[in-house]
């Protein structure tokens, strides 16, 4: 990325499950759904949205291996994505199991993300 014109931060949680790549795409869709961008094309080379390059950071707590870089790349409907993948993010206690939620412990799993849009 040449030029980062935004920098949008989210939060995504699985309470349930222990599922990684649930959490962090809570995480891109609670960075990218309540903003706008109506100026953007004539910010873009040709004014195309596929010329938007769009960086994501997850700051994720574990499980990296099974993280679904695919499924988060697919919320993001424009531009060239690209996903790095770091340790951070948070496994605490949601305090029950239930295995019916698919639950093979306690663990609630928080991936925190940055989503950077530029030309």
């Amino acid at each position: 990325m040449e030029q980062p014109l935004f920098i949008q931060l989210g939060m995504g949680a699985d309470l349930h499950g222990q599922n990684v790549t649930t959490a962090a795409v809570r995480a891109v869709r609670d960075a990218i759904h309540r903003n706008s961008m109506p100026g953007i094309r004539s910010m873009l080379p040709g004014g195309s949205l596929e010329n938007m390059k769009v960086r994501v950071k997850l700051a994720v707590p574990c499980d990296h291996d099974k993280l679904d870089l695919d499924a988060v790349k697919a919320e993001l409907p424009f531009g060239e994505v690209t996903v790095e993948v770091m340790d951070g993010g948070m496994a605490t206690t949601s305090g029950i199991v239930i295995p019916e939620k698919g639950d093979v412990n306690d663990l609630m799993y928080v991936v925190v993300a940055s989503v950077e849009v530029g030309r």
